[in-house]
């Protein structure tokens, strides 16, 4: 392995053509020629270059100027859109050419790129797509993958299936891996032990402060103190790292008198912000800013200008909630990788600020790295891309960390669901549903809708259910078409036709709208050019059509379909068993069945966010299952016979009959009964239950006479034969447990049994007295002393080994001593006995010799 690392202030090496006259220098010049010559002599290198080194915009051009591109495309993969689209205008601009000529991008349906391009910036999914038009990629020669310590999933999979290529078919395709904070010399091992370029950087000092909130600050409020102090200590623009959306708006809202009062720029940037607001949000201005930005900004992108930063230390990821088979965004602590990218976007251009809002004592506590997407979300869009590329076992790909187990088989069941894969393998409606750019579910759907005749307003549900809602949605309204997706679909189509953004529902911010509108006809550009049309409805009707896009619905939610527990109900029970509520912002209330469309997995019930009404009648035949079974009904107790019509796992109807298999009848009691013994064994003061304390005990005290275990596993044993006949634990408890399990054993072991462990024992009197056994004691007598006239030694049982516990009755029936050694008692304790008890109880005999007097069954009278 060669590792290379070059000063920033290194000895001076020749400028490449890429380093134009007038534009600064950046530390990754010094290493260019270096890692050039490298990537030369080997098929990868691994590029690690800190924050502010000019990898992102330096690196490309260069290899182009070097003739990389000469047999093919340089193509770079960034992690996300904003990204792609600013480092592609960045070098384009340092090159004096206009966006689309030499350099040019192509993200989620926007392609700027024409006949002349030889670098193109591209989002991971892009390159995937790709793979699946060229498989050997033949129109590529490098491929640079910047911030590969993001650990996107597609960008997991680009590298493997990238990897793949090289080792196979394609020796002379080039890999470059670059990040500011990735693992390198793993990344060395996995890629053959490539070289790795090491480049310093000239990161300007960046001061650190901590400013955590205080009590119940909220989050905002601190970083509205955290920017208003900060704000005279910089002259510069302020980048202030939010979680989400949510909390941008607000803060913009909030910030606004402090901005107007200074002549201040309030400025969002996030993933879903049309392009030209995120363009703006870049450009330096004469007047300061502020950008108030989620983890877009984290790397990549250059905000011009920015000398402070205020980090909340927060951000929202997906993670895969197994309990509902969905992604859920869930608010979490960012690692220490991530919170250093951050505070490095304060020294680019000089000395710089950081201000973290949490302790500095809890920093350490944070985890040092983000885990990998692959290890936390939805794996069905990535295996359907690698089944679609002929990887038939996904789990022997070239991961560079291998999936769970259990996440690809959940996503083979959805695939399954969908059509998508079958008992061969992928489908042709797989393949066809891999072809677009979107997630398998709503892939399907917009194929569903075109058979349906309803393209275009299926593709515009697809766009609203992959971007952010932008309606502002009021609680409580009701929704006519008991249709949340409907609703906002007619509110985007009013939109369009009269530019109205107040509706009854709630307010529709516009530009979020256009978006939307926007991305829906690229998309249908992007079908029509995949040979995805609309089938010819003529006379489809209004009502027909919205049935129409509601079954396309159904048809890419199947495993999301709930039934009301009750009429008018908002409670719910979803397939899967998973028990869901239908939240204050859904105006669905009507329809017992309904698709649960957005889904919180959070709490004991999953939140729907968005619903939309179904009939029992679109649920396909082929998928319903009718079954009589058999089940446990806590109520009674007892086990009742029931007709059930599932989809699925949902119950749609059930109706009681007949128990008809009394064998799957006793084997679910016995199973019941075996997770509740208290309820179905015998009373310990019966007979059945003294018995098996009888057996237990003995099993205890002769462990080498092979008796019925009656631990977990024999009790299940016993059980299955016990329940036989029965209905309930009520049942179970007085069945005859005595002849069930002795008909388990041969005549000389129950004989066995009755000999070494006795129900009764006979006393000198002639009676015979039983004894009560409990296990892990000794078997107790409780026998008047008088019957014990003439016994010197204390009985045994079992083999001789166990002494009797003798309970010593008054003649009231009343213990008088508790022994196990009879004889010490006639010798040490029965003299004192004998002269307290002979006054009270003059009918009886107390003779002086107890050894040989004669043992009385009832009293007598003394002699005079």
């Amino acid at each position: 392995m060669q590792s290379i690392a070059l000063q920033a202030n290194s000895k001076r090496i020749p400028i490449l053509e890429n380093q134009r006259v007038g534009l600064p220098r950046f530390p990754i010049d010094d290493v260019l020629p270096e890692l050039i010559r490298q990537l030369r002599d080997a098929s990868s290198v691994v590029l690690r270059a800190p924050t502010g080194a000019g990898k992102t915009t330096r690196v490309p051009p260069a290899l182009l100027d070097a003739g990389f591109a000469d047999s093919g495309w340089i193509v770079m993969l960034e992690p996300r859109r904003v990204a792609a689209r600013a480092a592609a205008r960045r070098m384009a601009s340092e090159r004096g050419e206009p966006i689309g000529e030499t350099i040019g991008y192509q993200v989620r349906l926007e392609r700027v790129a024409g006949p002349r391009t030889r670098i193109l910036v591209v989002t991971p999914g892009i390159l995937l797509r790709m793979l699946q038009d060229d498989p050997f990629l033949e129109k590529i020669a490098v491929i640079v993958m910047d911030e590969f310590h993001e650990r996107s999933l597609e960008g997991d999979l680009v590298l493997g299936m990238t990897r793949l290529v090289q080792t196979t078919v394609r020796p002379e395709l080039k890999l470059l891996l670059m990040s500011a904070t990735l693992a390198d010399q793993r990344l060395s091992a996995y890629l053959g032990d490539c070289p790795i370029v090491r480049s310093e950087g000239r990161l300007y000092p960046v001061q650190l402060r901590y400013h955590p909130r205080r009590g119940d600050a909220d989050l905002l409020d601190t970083a509205r103190d955290a920017i208003e102090r900060i704000w005279p200590e910089t002259p510069g623009d302020l980048l202030v790292f939010l979680p989400g959306v949510g909390e941008i708006r607000t803060l913009e809202r909030e910030l606004q008198p402090f901005a107007a009062a200074r002549g201040v720029r309030v400025m969002p940037l996030y993933g879903d912000l049309p392009a030209e607001q995120q363009d703006l949000a870049l450009r330096k201005f004469p007047e300061r800013k502020i950008v108030l930005a989620t983890n877009v900004a984290e790397t990549s992108v250059t905000v011009d200008g920015v000398t402070a930063v205020i980090d909340t230390g927060l951000a929202r990821q997906n993670r895969f909630d197994a309990s509902v088979g969905l992604d859920r965004l869930e608010l979490v602590p960012i690692a220490q990788d991530s919170a250093d990218q951050r505070a490095g976007r304060a020294g680019r251009t000089q000395p710089g600020i950081c201000v973290r809002l949490w302790e500095e004592a809890g920093h350490r506590q944070r985890p040092e790295t983000t885990l990998p997407e692959i290890q936390r979300i939805d794996l069905s869009g990535a295996l359907l891309h690698l089944l679609c590329l002929g990887e038939a076992k996904p789990e022997d790909f070239l991961w560079l960390d291998a999936p769970r187990s259990e996440a690809l088989e959940q996503a083979f069941r959805l695939l399954r669901r969908l059509g998508a894969v079958d008992a061969n393998g992928v489908t042709e409606l797989g393949r066809a549903m891999g072809r677009l750019p979107l997630h398998p579910r709503l892939a399907r759907m917009v194929l569903d809708g075109a058979e349906r005749g309803v393209l275009r307003s299926t593709l515009l549900a697809a766009v609203l259910l992959t971007e952010r809602d932008p309606i502002q949605r009021r609680s409580g309204i009701r929704s006519d078409r008991q249709s949340d997706v409907l609703d906002r679909l007619d509110v985007l189509e009013q939109f369009q036709r009269t530019g109205r953004t107040e509706f009854p529902v709630g307010n529709l911010v516009p530009g979020a709208a256009r978006q939307l509108l926007r991305l829906a006809e690229q998309l249908e550009r992007q079908l029509a050019r995949e040979g995805v049309r609309a089938a010819e409805r003529p006379s489809q009707s209004v009502e027909d059509a919205e049935v129409a896009l509601l079954r396309a619905l159904l048809a890419g939610f199947p495993d999301r379909v709930a039934k009301r527990r009750e009429p008018g109900s908002r409670r719910a029970r979803m397939v899967g068993g998973r028990g869901v509520q239908i939240g204050p912002m859904s105006g669905v209330d009507g329809p017992e069945y309904f698709l649960a469309i957005d889904v919180d997995g959070g709490g004991s019930e999953a939140l729907v966010r968005m619903a939309s009404g179904i009939e029992r009648s679109w649920l396909p035949e082929s998928v319903i299952v009718v079954r009589d079974e058999v089940e446990f009904d806590e109520a009674s107790g007892k086990i009742q016979g029931r007709r059930r019509r599932r989809y699925d796992d949902l119950i749609l109807e059930e109706s009681p009959i007949a128990i008809r298999d009394s064998e799957a009848a006793a084997e679910l009691l016995a199973e019941v009964a075996a997770s509740r013994l208290e309820q179905a064994l015998p009373d310990s003061e019966s007979a059945a239950g003294q018995w098996l304390n009888r057996l237990r005990c003995l099993a205890e005290w002769v462990p080498d006479v092979e008796l019925p275990r009656l631990d977990e596993a024999g009790m299940r044993e016993i059980l299955r034969q016990v329940c036989r006949g029965c209905r309930s634990l009520d049942e179970v408890r007085q069945a005859d447990w005595i002849g069930i399990i002795q008909g388990m054993m041969d005549y000389a072991t129950t004989q066995w049994i009755e000999r070494e462990a006795p129900e009764r024992l006979e006393v000198p009197s002639g009676s015979r007295i039983a004894l009560r056994y409990e296990p892990g004691r000794p078997p107790i007598l409780a026998v008047r002393i008088q019957e014990l006239f003439g016994l010197t030694e204390t009985p045994r049982i079992a083999r001789g080994r166990v002494p009797v516990l003798l309970h010593l009755l008054a003649p009231n029936y009343r213990p008088q001593q508790i022994t196990d050694d009879l004889s010490s008692f006639w010798a040490n304790v029965y003299p004192q006995v004998r002269k307290d008890l002979r006054a009270r109880y003059p009918k009886h005999a107390w003779p002086e010799d107890p050894w040989t007097a004669t043992a009385q069954s009832r009293p007598q009278r003394r002699p005079s």
